[in-house]
C-alpha cells in the first residue's frame, strides 16, 4: 500500500480523521491490527526516508554557501569598475559637445544659404520658361492644338505661381487668365457638341483639357446647360397640353353653345395628378441613360455630374412647380377652381372670405407630395453610389417645390380644424317654446354627444395629414394647432351647457339672456320663466333625463380624448425612434451638439442616414427647428408629459361643469319643493280648542315633504340606464351600481342639507307644527333609509327635540340621551319652541 503524503501537509491536518479514513481504504479480507501494524511500519520507513534527505541536502547546501558568497564579491567588483568606465565617458561627451555645437551652427546656415540658391536658381529658370512660354503661346494657340495650349497654360499658371507677385510678370498674370477663357470658349463648342453627339472619347480629351487648367466648373455648367433642354421640353409639355384643350374647348363652346350638357361634358384639363407620374418617369428614364453614358464618359465625376444636372433643374422649373402645385390644390374644390386660385392664394388674403381651406386642398397637396415621394426613392436607387451630401442635396431639390407649403403647414392644418370645428352644429334643431324644454335638451345632448367622435376623427385625420405630408418635421405645430382646436371645441360646448342651464330651469337669468340673443322679447321671456316654474311632471322626468343624458357626453369627451392624446403620444413616440434612427443613428440626443461639427459643416453620417427620411432632409438645414422638435420629443419620456396641455385641463373643467349642472337639475325639484318651508304656517298654528271630547289622530307627512320622497326613490330607476349605458364599454354591472349609488347619494344628501337649511330658519314652532314637522322629518328619516344612506346626526336630532314634547324638552337635553344628540341643533329648536335652557 503507497501513502499519500499530500494530507500531511495541510494545515488542518487531523491525525485521527486520516487514520480512520486507512483503515476505511483495508482490504475486507485483512485484519485490522495487522493493517495498523503495517500502516506504522510504512509510515515509520518514510519518516526515516525523508529525515535521511533533508540531513543530505542541508549538508549540501553548506557546501554551496562560500562559493556563493565569492560570486557576489567578484560581481561588486564589476560593477564599481563599469561605473568608473561610464562616467569617463560622459565626460568627454561633454567636452566633444561644447566644441561641436559651433561647427554645427556654422554648417546650418551654409544649408540654409544653398537651399536659398536652389530655390532663386529654379525661380529663374521659372521666369526664363514663363518669358519664352508667353512670347510662343500665341503659336500654340494658332496650331489648334488644344491639349498643347492646354498643357503650355498649366506650365504658365505654374511658372506664376513659383515667381509669386512680381511686378515685372503681372501682366502675364492678366494675360494667362485672357487665353484660359479663350481656351475654355474654344472647348465650349466641341464639348455641346460630344455631349449632344453622345462621343465618349472626345468629351474625355475635352474633360482633360478643362481639368488641366483648372476649369472643371464649365464641364458641370455646359452638361447641365445641354442636358436641361430637352428636360424643360418634358416640364413645359403640361402647359402645351393645357393650351391645346384650351383651344379644343373655346372651339366646342363656340360649335355647342347651345347644348350645355355637351359642352360641360367637352371641358377636360389635364390634372397636375395624372400628369406629374409619367413627367417623373420621363425624367427618371433620361437621367439613367445618363447616369450609365456618364459611367463611361466620365468614370471620375459621374456620381456628381448626373445629380447636379437634376439639382439645377428643379431649381430652374421651382417657381413653375411651386405655381402649378398651387393651382392644382384649387383645382379640387370648385369655389377655388371658379377663381384659378390655390392654398397660397387664400392663405395670403388673395380670395374671398367666405371661401375657406378644406381638407380637400390638403389631401391634393398630399397625393402630389406622395407621387414625388415615389420619384424621390427612385433617384435614391439610382444615385446610391454618390456622396451622401450630394445625395442629400439632391434630395432637398426634389422636395424643394413643397418648402413652401411645408413651412405653412400650421397655418393651413389651423384653418382646415377651425373650419371643420365651426361646422360642428351644437344647438338643437327644435326651437323653445311651450313645453319643448324636453325636447330641445334632448336633441341638443345627442347632438353633442354625437359630435365628440366626429371631432376626434377630425383630428387624427389632421395627425396622419403632418406625417403623410411634413414626415413629422412639423409635429410641434400640428400639436399647438390641435390644442387650439380642442380648445376651441371645448368653449362651444361650455356655451351650449350655459344655454342648457336655462332650457333645464335651473338658471332663470341665462334664459333671459338666451331669448335675448335668439330675438325675442322680455315678454316672452317672462312667459317662458313661468311655464318653467309650471312644468308638468313629465315633462320634468324628461329634462332630468336629457340632463342625465350629458353626463355620457363628459364621459364621452373625457375618455375619446385620453384615448386621442395616448394615441398622438404613440404617434410622436414612433416618430422620435424613427427621426433618432435616421438622424442620429441612435438614441434621441437632448444636445443634438454633433447636429454641426467645430468647422460648421454637418456630420456626413448624419447626413448619410437622415438621406432617406423626409423629415430628417429638411430638419439638417435647420438645427434651431430641429433642436425644438427633439426637444418636444424628448418630453415623451415623462410620463407626466400631456401633448394637448391645455386642452386637458378643461377637458377636465367641462367635466365638473357637466357634474355642477346635472347636480342643479336633479336637484331642482328639491328646492322648488323647500321653497319658503321654514315660513309655512302650519308651524305656528295652535290647537283648536273643543267643548267636546273629540280622538286625537296621528299627523301625515305634508305634500313636499312626501314628493320630495317620491322624486328619490323613484331617481335610482332614472339612473341605472344611464349608468348601464356609461359602463357598457366595460361591461361591468359594478360600475353602472356604483355610477347611480353615487349620484343617488349625492341628490340625498343635497336634498337633506337643502332641508336641514330650511328647519334653520323656522323662528317660531308651536307643539303642534312641532308634531307635524317630526313627522315630515320621520317620512324623510324612512326615504333616506330605504335608499341605504345614514340619517344625518342634525336631522335626527331635529327628529329627537320636535317629537319630544315641550315640557320634556329640557330633561331630554339634561338627560343621558343628550350625548346622542347635536348640541347646537337642539339649543336651536329650544328657541324655536321659547324653551329656556335657565
Amino acid at each position: 500500500m503507497m501513502l499519500d503524503l499530500g494530507p500531511f501537509s495541510d494545515e488542518k491536518f487531523d491525525p485521527k480523521k486520516w487514520i480512520n479514513s486507512a483503515c476505511q481504504a483495508r482490504h475486507p479480507q485483512d485484519s485490522l491490527e495487522k493493517h495498523l501494524v503495517d500502516l506504522e511500519m510504512k509510515l515509520q520507513m518514510t519518516s526515516e526516508e525523508i529525515a535521511a534527505s533533508l540531513e543530505e541536502q542541508s549538508a549540501a547546501a553548506l557546501l554551496r554557501v562560500p562559493r556563493a558568497t565569492r560570486d557576489i564579491v567578484r560581481v561588486r567588483d564589476d560593477a564599481v569598475s563599469l561605473r568608473h568606465s561610464v562616467s569617463g565617458i560622459l565626460q568627454k561627451l561633454k567636452k566633444a559637445e561644447g566644441s561641436s555645437a559651433e561647427s554645427i551652427a556654422a554648417l546650418a546656415k551654409v544649408d540654409t544659404v544653398k537651399q536659398r540658391m536652389e530655390a532663386a536658381y529654379e525661380t529663374l529658370q521659372d521666369a526664363a520658361g514663363l518669358t519664352q512660354l508667353s512670347s510662343t503661346v500665341e503659336d500654340v494657340f494658332a496650331s489648334g492644338d488644344l491639349p498643347r495650349a492646354a498643357d503650355t497654360l498649366a506650365n504658365m499658371r505654374h511658372c506664376l505661381s513659383a515667381v509669386g507677385e512680381v511686378a515685372e510678370f503681372a501682366n502675364v498674370r492678366k494675360q494667362l487668365e485672357v487665353l484660359e477663357d479663350r481656351l475654355d470658349n474654344m472647348v465650349q463648342p466641341r464639348l455641346t457638341d460630344a455631349l449632344s453627339n453622345r462621343k465618349v472619347e472626345v468629351a474625355q480629351d475635352l474633360r482633360g483639357i478643362l481639368i488641366r487648367i483648372g476649369r472643371f466648373k464649365s464641364l458641370e455648367l455646359q452638361y447641365t446647360k445641354v442636358h436641361m433642354k430637352p428636360i424643360k421640353k418634358l416640364w413645359e409639355d403640361f402647359d402645351s397640353k393645357q393650351r391645346a384643350n384650351k383651344m379644343v374647348n373655346d372651339k366646342n363652346e363656340t360649335e355647342r353653345f347651345s347644348s350645355s350638357t355637351n359642352f360641360q361634358q367637352s371641358v377636360r384639363t389635364v390634372s397636375l395628378s395624372s400628369w406629374l407620374p409619367s413627367f417623373y418617369d420621363e425624367l427618371l428614364l433620361y437621367l439613367e441613360q445618363e447616369w450609365k453614358w456618364c459611367m463611361l464618359a466620365f468614370p471620375d465625376d459621374y456620381k456628381s455630374l448626373v445629380p447636379k444636372l437634376l439639382m439645377e433643374t428643379m431649381a430652374a422649373v421651382g417657381a413653375s412647380f411651386v405655381s402649378r402645385i398651387n393651382f392644382a390644390t384649387g383645382d379640387v374644390v370648385p369655389e377655388t377652381k371658379a377663381f384659378s386660385k390655390g392654398l397660397l392664394d387664400i392663405l395670403s388674403g388673395d380670395m374671398p372670405k367666405a371661401i375657406k381651406i378644406q381638407p380637400k386642398h390638403l389631401e391634393a397637396l398630399i397625393e402630389l407630395h406622395n407621387i414625388t415621394g415615389i420619384f424621390a426613392r427612385n433617384i435614391q436607387h439610382l444615385f446610391s453610389e454618390s456622396d451622401l451630401r450630394v445625395l442629400m442635396d439632391t434630395m432637398k431639390a426634389v422636395y424643394l417645390p413643397y418648402e413652401l407649403f411645408k413651412q405653412k403647414y400650421g397655418q393651413l392644418e389651423r384653418a382646415i380644424l377651425t373650419n371643420e370645428i365651426s361646422g360642428v352644429d351644437l344647438r338643437g334643431a327644435v326651437a323653445r317654446g311651450v313645453g319643448a324644454q324636453g325636447v330641445e335638451l334632448s336633441e341638443t345632448v345627442r347632438r353633442m354627444e354625437e359630435s365628440v367622435p366626429q371631432v376626434i376623427v377630425v383630428l387624427e385625420a389632421a395627425v396622419e395629414r403632418c406625417i403623410s405630408f411634413t414626415g413629422g418635421s412639423e409635429a410641434d405645430e400640428l400639436i399647438l394647432a390641435l390644442d387650439d382646436i380642442m380648445l376651441q371645441y371645448i368653449s362651444s360646448l361650455q356655451e351650449t351647457l350655459k344655454s342648457l342651464r336655462a332650457v333645464c330651469g335651473v338658471d332663470l337669468a341665462g334664459e333671459g339672456a338666451l331669448k335675448k340673443e335668439m330675438g325675442l322679447d322680455k315678454k316672452e321671456a317672462t312667459q317662458s320663466a313661468r311655464k318653467v316654474e309650471t312644468t308638468s311632471n313629465e315633462e320634468e322626468w324628461s329634462i332630468v333625463q336629457g340632463a342625465l343624458q350629458i353626463l355620457t357626453v363628459a364621459d364621452c369627451l373625457t375618455s375619446r380624448s385620453s384615448v386621442f392624446e395616448a394615441y398622438l403620444r404613440a404617434t410622436l413616440a414612433r416618430l422620435g425612434t424613427s427621426l433618432s434612427v435616421a438622424v442620429f443613428g441612435s438614441s434621441l440626443d437632448q444636445n443634438q451638439s454633433h447636429l454641426v461639427n467645430d468647422e460648421g459643416n454637418e456630420d456626413r453620417s448624419f447626413v448619410g442616414r437622415a438621406a432617406f427620411d423626409v423629415a430628417a432632409i429638411r430638419l439638417i438645414d435647420v438645427p434651431e427647428k430641429a433642436r425644438k422638435l427633439f426637444n418636444l420629443l424628448d418630453q415623451l419620456k415623462d410620463p407626466r408629459f400631456h401633448a394637448l396641455p391645455r386642452a386637458s385641463q378643461r377637458v377636465a373643467a367641462f367635466a365638473d361643469t357637466v357634474n355642477e349642472l346635472v347636480y342643479d337639475v336633479l336637484i331642482s325639484k328639491v328646492r322648488q319643493r323647500l321653497h319658503d318651508v321654514s315660513r309655512l304656517p302650519v308651524w305656528s298654528s295652535v290647537e283648536e280648542q273643543s267643548a267636546f271630547h273629540l280622538p286625537t289622530f296621528s299627523s301625515y307627512p305634508q305634500p313636499y315633504v312626501t314628493s320630495i320622497g317620491e322624486y328619490l326613490l323613484t331617481l335610482p330607476q332614472q339612473l341605472e340606464p344611464l349608468a348601464e349605458g356609461i359602463s357598457s364599454g366595460d361591461a361591468s354591472n359594478d360600475e353602472a351600481q356604483f355610477f347611480a349609488t353615487e349620484w343617488m347619494f349625492k341628490v340625498a344628501e343635497g336634498a337633506t342639507a337643502l332641508f336641514m337649511e330650511q328647519l334653520r330658519g323656522i323662528q317660531y314652532m308651536t307643539d303642534r307644527g312641532a308634531q307635524q314637522l317630526s313627522v315630515d322629518i320621520e317620512y324623510l328619516s324612512n326615504v333616506l333609509s330605504a335608499l341605504s344612506m345614514p340619517v344625518p346626526a342634525v336631522l335626527a336630532t331635529f327628529q329627537t327635540c320636535f317629537s319630544t314634547p315641550r315640557d320634556q324638552l329640557k330633561d331630554l337635553l339634561k338627560s343621558d340621551s343628550a350625548n346622542q344628540l347635536d348640541l347646537p341643533t337642539a339649543n336651536l329648536v329650544c328657541k324655536m319652541r321659547r324653551v329656556s335652557l335657565d
